[in-house]
């Protein structure tokens, strides 16, 4: 049934053949509210969706929906979307959300969103973005979208959201729906969809998935029987209509609701009886409710009125009478006028908008459809360009104009250029760099003036950037090939098509281009930053031929610089960098990192990027100051959250906080913090640099817990040995390819991987074992079969840590090279002075390896003592780490030797935790105060167990016990 037939004639009555659906909208709507016929139960949200053709009815049905949860005291959110709206970027948005604004003051709307103001307020048309701000990407804005309505399905609670006509809904809003539907359930809340399945856009598979979702069909709605259609006609007509009438309408209509209501109504009008003998006739009046026939009756209504009727059509929905009017060239009156007559005609109706304003609409999309590609085309043209001058003289904005100056024909118009260009930099503040890109396309179709060509192009290639980077490129090309473009102009070009190069895997082009435009530089200063980016680009790529040379020319550069800029900064940063990598002293690194970061460098800065602020935290990780890279990472965080940058430099960042935690020893929040950078990359693309960090690194950390099924199933998943990466990547992904081979047993494979990792690394001038410890995974994999050449590969890793100086990887290496040792007594040496260096390290994971080794190896030579000290220290320790694996191997020495694992020591917040976890494991098991006592009773009767064990051992000796169990 139609809004039109509920409205008019049966707003009491059930909808026909609709039970089903009904019933199942009440009873998602009951268990929303958390009622049943047993009773008040659990709130229980989840998505409900309808699919049918044109006029079947989903509109009534969804409004009959709105109605049962308004009565049962649901908050409801509501859109539509549009044929006309559909590329206006958070249309959809804009309508579920701005009436929960519409009555806020400015503050109000700024205390109830928060730090997300700024990047959500812009996409839901609460505020202009600020001019100068950094755009936040679209995931940002989901992101924020996502709190939102988070916030409001709490605050508001029970809450509904319906969409309808969500084939006609904009991208932009489409891709949150349809994230967010798999949280309505948790959130105890109802989303309902309908749209038309045959209409639904190629390109919206998310769409398509969301209408099956979890394998469920959508609720299709059929056509009405002949007997539904029988009782519309009799309600409109008579109550005595032929049989034979009544079968004639079904037939017309096809049991379309819409077409049926709409020839009843019409039959009512003219007086027709619903006689066999009329039946002609009511084929005359079929004809006028849709197609051709309608815009004929149009026509009969008078030119204004159609008039009227074409500018709504080309405006689209809920505009004000006012703008209407404007754009139809009549007065206030004849608007009027205009409007009583289609209303009449059940053409239009009029309704008041959230801002409190008399606005039209089409009684149902069909209509407006139809009378949409009635407009001859010249016209409809010329009314697209009034409806956007209309809508900026009544201060809708440039955003708003945007989408019918993408109607006009292209006509050199600079102001139809200007106007575009200001509608793609709202779309960009707003997070629509799509619709920005629509945008700037067709003003570069307009065209623009000679002078203006070369910066549309410029704006249009950053705008492609993450869609079609492709694309970018022969933009930015073209642009740079520009005779009229100013210098800075130029040099902006350039340091954006370097960063498209090198973002598509082209390193060597970013480079190459870089080295060019420094010759035409006209300044020193444009010539430092050229070289800044120059030295970044070469610095990460693989297929560098000559790596030393540019860190000799690095190091030159660096030597006379202070930082009084960002372009010197950058190269200091650079500078610290190469100097980790390449094993240069620590204090050589340190310097040079604590110099980048003197006067401050942004993470970010659009144009400089966040590579090397990235790159002088991970320094600081290398050179066992992780405590300074945890604050750098963090900082960074707080800079990508705060101006809703939550795709690939979030990712990014999350990973290498993570690595850091890996490397300080703290296994299980390394694994949270790289599962999370993971998930942030996989929803932005496969293959991208951001997730090639993240596998690496969880496949590392998953390897230190001793879950080698799981890391090879990350391997597997992400096809880690189908190639390797153009990019620097760390950790090396070939080198950790090795590790998981060697982790496996594949010995032979893991040592010719690890093998073509370290001449690539060597070729590179990377030396620094830090930075890769595939020589340490070499020498265990050589060990097997060839243990001089093991003893040999060792010996030189160690000798490159003691280089660079940094106790961690001194550490590491040795108590590897001990693995390699000739006697166990060599090895033990190897391993103490091993367990001296990462006690001086931060190098938790390490240090409790060497301690467990050290314990075997004191154990093997007779030295019981030192060994059940080492061995119990370690385990505490790996236990520490959450490394599970290196924990059951230090109590399987234990009990070798005969000793009970003690209980290990703990933090107070450690401590405070154990008894928490206590408290929660009696209360679930329902211990009373008997029973808990009773396990206190069976804890120190371990205890007492543990010493006995401990003086059969190594007998009464007070100061020998004290080093074991701690003073």
């Amino acid at each position: 049934m139609s809004q039109v037939g509920e409205a008019r004639l049966w707003a009491s009555q059930p909808l026909l053949e609709r039970e089903s659906e009904i019933l199942a909208i009440q009873r998602a709507v009951d268990d929303l509210c958390g009622i049943s016929a047993a009773g008040t139960v659990a709130r229980r949200g989840g998505v409900m969706t309808f699919a049918g053709s044109a006029g079947i009815g989903k509109t009534t049905l969804l409004a009959e929906a709105r109605r049962h949860a308004a009565e049962r005291g649901c908050t409801v959110l509501f859109a539509r979307g549009g044929e006309q709206e559909k590329q206006v970027p958070f249309h959809v948005m804009r309508q579920l959300i701005q009436p929960r604004f519409a009555a806020m003051s400015e503050e109000a709307r700024r205390d109830v969103l928060g730090n997300w103001y700024d990047i959500v307020a812009p996409a839901l048309g609460l505020t202009a973005a600020p001019k100068g701000q950094t755009p936040p990407d679209p995931q940002g804005v989901r992101d924020g979208l996502d709190w939102v309505v988070t916030h409001l399905a709490v605050r508001n609670a029970p809450v509904v959201l319906v969409l309808d006509d969500a084939h006609w809904a904009d991208a932009e809003s489409l891709a949150w729906l349809t994230a967010f539907a798999a949280r309505a359930e948790e959130l105890a809340m109802l989303i309902m969809v309908a749209c038309r399945p045959d209409e639904i856009p190629a390109d919206a598979a998310s769409l398509r998935a969301l209408m099956g979702r979890q394998g469920t069909r959508p609720h299709e709605l059929a056509p009405l029987s002949t007997s539904a259609v029988a009782r519309i006609v009799r309600e409109a007509l008579d109550e005595n209509a032929d049989d034979v009438f009544c079968r004639e309408c079904w037939a017309i209509t096809g049991g379309n609701p819409f077409e049926v209501v709409e020839l009843a109504m019409k039959g009512r009008d003219q007086g027709l009886k619903p006689l066999q003998d009329n039946i002609p006739q009511l084929r005359d009046l079929a004809s006028a409710v849709k197609g051709s026939g309608l815009i004929d009756r149009l026509e009969q209504l008078g030119p204004s009125t159609l008039r009227f009727a074409w500018a709504a059509a080309v405006l689209g929905t809920a505009v004000p009478i006012s703008i209407v009017g404007g754009v139809s060239a009549l007065g206030e009156a004849q608007a009027a006028e205009a409007i009583e007559r289609l209303r009449a005609a059940r053409v239009l109706t009029v309704l008041t908008s959230v801002r409190r304003q008399e606005v039209v609409e089409f009684f149902h999309p069909l209509i407006a459809t139809a009378v949409y590609r009635s407009i001859p085309p010249g016209v409809r043209v010329a009314m697209h360009g009034m409806a956007a001058r209309a809508l900026l003289d009544d201060g809708h904005g440039a955003a708003a104009a945007a989408r019918h100056l993408l109607e006009m024909h292209p006509e050199g118009d600079p102001w139809v250029v200007q106007q575009l260009r200001r509608a793609a930099r709202d779309s960009f503040s707003a997070g629509a760099p799509d619709a920005a890109r629509r945008y700037l396309a067709r003003a570069l179709r307009e065209p623009p003036e000679a002078e203006d060509r070369a910066e549309v192009l410029f704006e249009l290639g950053s705008a492609n950037l993450l869609h079609d980077p492709t694309t970018t490129i022969n933009q930015l090309r073209t642009a740079l090939e520009e005779p009229d473009s100013d210098q800075e102009l130029r040099e902006a070009i350039t340091y954006r098509l370097a960063q498209a190069l090198a973002h598509t895997g082209q390193l060597a082009e970013a480079a190459s281009l870089l080295h060019e435009e420094v010759g035409r530089a006209t300044s020193s200063r444009t010539r430092l930053r050229m070289q800044a980016e120059q030295f970044k680009w070469n610095a990460v790529r693989v297929d560098e031929e000559n790596s030393p040379a540019r860190s000799r020319l690095l190091a030159q550069f660096a030597r006379r610089l202070t930082g009084r800029g960002l372009p010197e900064r950058h190269i200091l940063g650079l500078r610290a960098w190469d100097a980790a990598m390449r094993g240069e002293p620590v204090a050589t690194a340190l310097e040079y990192a604590e110099q980048a970061l003197d006067g401050g460098m942004s993470w970010t800065d659009q144009d400089f990027g966040f590579e090397v602020p990235a790159s002088v935290a991970v320094t600081f990780m290398y050179c066992d100051q992780p405590g300074r890279a945890e604050e750098l990472f963090n900082t960074g965080i707080v800079e990508f959250e705060s101006k809703g940058w939550r795709g690939a430099h979030l990712s990014f960042v999350y990973t290498l906080l993570g690595y850091v935690r890996y490397r300080r020893g703290r296994l299980a929040e390394a694994e949270d913090f790289v599962r999370n950078g993971l998930q942030i990359a996989d929803r932005i693309g496969h293959g991208i640099p951001a997730q090639w960090y993240a596998i690496g690194t969880l496949i590392e950390t998953l390897l230190a817990r001793g879950n080698v099924a799981e890391a090879e199933k990350v391997a597997r998943t992400y096809k880690l040995a189908d190639g390797f990466p153009k990019a620097v990547v760390y950790p090396d992904p070939q080198a950790v390819w090795g590790k998981l081979l060697l982790a496996q047993g594949r010995i032979e494979e893991a040592e010719r991987h690890l093998v073509a990792a370290g001449r690539r690394l060597d070729l590179r001038g990377t030396r620094n074992p830090s930075w890769s410890p595939w020589q340490l995974d070499l020498a265990l994999a050589q060990l097997t079969h060839a243990p001089d050449q093991a003893r040999a590969t060792a010996a030189e890793a160690v000798a490159r840590a003691r280089a660079f100086g940094a106790s961690g990887v001194i550490g590491h290496a040795l108590r590897v090279a001990a693995a390699t040792a000739a006697d166990t007594s060599q090895a033990a040496l190897q391993l103490e002075e091993s367990v001296t260096h990462l006690g001086q390290s931060p190098a938790a994971y390490e240090l409790a390896h060497a301690l467990v080794n050290h314990g075997t190896a004191l154990h093997a030579i007779g030295d019981t003592h030192r060994a059940a000290l080492q061995l119990y220290r370690g385990l505490e320790t790996a236990v520490a780490c959450g490394a599970d694996a290196l924990a059951d191997r230090a109590r399987g020495q234990l009990a070798s030797a005969g000793l009970r694992p003690r209980r290990l020591h703990t933090s107070e917040h450690e401590t405070l935790t154990v008894a928490e976890n206590t408290a929660a494991r009696h209360a679930a098991l329902g211990l009373d105060n008997t029973a808990i006592a009773r396990e206190m009773r069976r804890d120190v009767q371990e205890v007492s167990e543990l010493l006995s064990a401990v003086f059969m051992k190594v007998g009464t000796d007070r100061a020998g016990l004290r080093q074991i169990f701690g003073a």
